[in-house]
């Protein structure tokens, strides 16, 4: 078996997070002007596009954990965008739902994330930009084993 480098250039972890880091700031100029951060979007999207869902279905369909959710989702909460409720089937767990002003708030959200969108896809090209999207989509859907 041949030795792994120790390079930093050569780890796909530090790739992966500055290459996130950096498009996370990209779109986060954008839809900041609605006081969002891309995070705090992507809850808004789903939550729009999936409806009420309990945080941890929340959180495994954003692959995010429990807290860094939580931390995320406290100030949507506090300004009103998303509800927090005891959940339907287990009112023990907590469900999450867009509040009207939240509703809004991604829709006006959403010109932003268009124009960061097609900005993204003029600089990298639409082919690229869907290539990509398809393998990150492959990694994020493989079980990585620490074995």
């Amino acid at each position: 078996m041949q030795p792994v480098s120790t390079n930093p250039a050569a780890c796909n972890c530090l790739a992966l997070r500055q290459a996130t880091r950096h498009v996370t700031q990209f779109y986060d100029r954008f839809i900041s002007p609605l006081g969002l951060r891309a995070t705090q979007y992507s809850i808004l999207a789903r939550l729009a596009r999936k409806g009420a869902m309990t945080i941890n279905a929340l959180a495994a369909e954003l692959v995010m954990d429990r807290t860094t959710l939580g931390r995320n989702i406290r100030p949507l909460q506090r300004d009103g965008l998303i509800g927090v409720a005891p959940g339907n089937a287990d009112r023990r767990s907590k469900e999450l739902k867009l509040t009207r002003a939240g509703v809004a708030r991604f829709q006006a959200a959403q010109k932003g994330w268009t124009e960061a969108q097609a900005e993204f896809e003029r600089t990298f090209g639409v082919k690229r930009a869907k290539a990509l999207r398809a393998l990150l989509e492959e990694v994020a859907s493989r079980e990585l084993s620490a074995v």
